[in-house]
């Protein structure tokens, strides 16, 4: 078993590895915490955290694949993010020419999700029967194999189901382009605008377009590509408000664009956070309800909640809606109001 983090690279033939065996618990909390530290390489490194041996399935493994060997005060700063006792039996090397994001994804299974079926081998026969798209193993991350994607997809196909209808779509941190192509789908009249921090996975989402007849443009029924940091690109705040936009990115990183993925969102619209511990779910739920969004939905998958937000009308000439559970799916005790 393996579970992909959101910070993806291509490594070039200079590729270095630095290994760190832990606990489970260690792992995940590392990949949360080790995106604001290189939130500002333009290539940051790859970061895969793994169970080499199911039978001992409290040991775990961190590989953290740079492009090039890393300072002594990157691998200093590696290591402060771990409690003591994981810092003392790390290895660092050199690897051989080999993408090693791309390898370390390829054999993946097809996944099937709700009404969505995801395939990363072309060997691998469509399902005409399901919303099929093929997504290769690639520099970014979004296959579909993680939960938080998986619960995004569910997600997306809840809300159809529901008779919701949106036009105006945004996916912020786009990853392969797979949520971005999956509202798409079900939603095939709307435009639909996919960003990233990383231009490497905006090239990957383009040619993830092209593999699935996904059409790219500036209209209607198309998809947009966009590289930025959060929502920091004229083309994505000018395109806005959005009656539904998806993040599926970091807990810390939710909580610090709080403010500004919300104003982004149209009154009434709906927001979609994913890429969140369920212990995390509380405080982003807060920093959003802090803005104006009330929480309708929530999907748990394992140990990844999907939260399902929709923003309040403001208060002045017209009069704020009250969401009723039977119009719009609120649990009792999900912040309806």
């Amino acid at each position: 078993m393996t579970k992909r983090s959101s910070e993806t690279g291509s490594a070039p033939a200079a590729a270095w590895q630095m290994t760190l065996p832990c606990v489970r618990a260690v792992a995940e909390q590392f990949e949360l915490e080790a995106e604001p530290l290189f939130a500002d390489w333009t290539s940051p490194p790859a970061i895969l955290a793994s169970e080499p041996d199911e039978s001992r399935p409290d040991d775990w493994q961190l590989d953290i694949i740079f492009d090039g060997k890393p300072e002594q005060a990157t691998v200093d700063a590696v290591l402060a993010l771990l409690p003591k006792d994981a810092r003392k039996h790390y290895t660092l090397a050199q690897l051989p020419d080999a993408d090693w994001v791309t390898q370390s994804q390829a054999g993946l299974e097809p996944m099937t999700a709700g009404p969505f079926h995801v395939r990363h081998d072309r060997a691998d026969p469509p399902r005409a029967d399901l919303i099929d798209f093929l997504v290769p193993a690639s520099r970014a991350f979004g296959t579909g194999q993680h939960e938080t994607t998986r619960g995004c997809l569910l997600a997306l196909a809840h809300l159809k189901a529901r008779g919701l209808r949106y036009g105006n779509i945004a996916d912020i941190g786009t990853g392969t382009g797979l949520l971005a192509f999956a509202a798409h789908r079900l939603w095939p009249q709307a435009h639909v605008l996919a960003s990233d921090i990383d231009p490497v996975a905006v090239d990957v989402s383009a040619e993830n377009a092209a593999l699935n007849a996904v059409p790219l443009g500036s209209g209607a029924g198309a998809l947009q590509l966009v590289a930025a940091p959060g929502v920091e690109h004229p083309l994505i705040q000018g395109l806005a408000p959005y009656d539904l936009l998806v993040a599926n990115i970091l807990a810390g990183p939710l909580i610090e664009l709080a403010p500004s993925l919300s104003a982004q969102v149209a009154e009434g619209g709906t927001l979609m956070l994913a890429g969140l511990l369920e212990s995390q779910a509380e405080r982003v739920r807060a920093a959003y309800r802090a803005q104006g969004m009330v929480l309708i939905w929530r999907f748990d998958h394992g140990d990844w909640p999907t939260l399902v937000l929709r923003k309040r009308h403001r208060f002045g000439w017209r009069r704020t809606t009250r969401w009723r559970s039977e119009d719009h799916g609120a649990a009792p005790g999900f912040g309806s109001w």
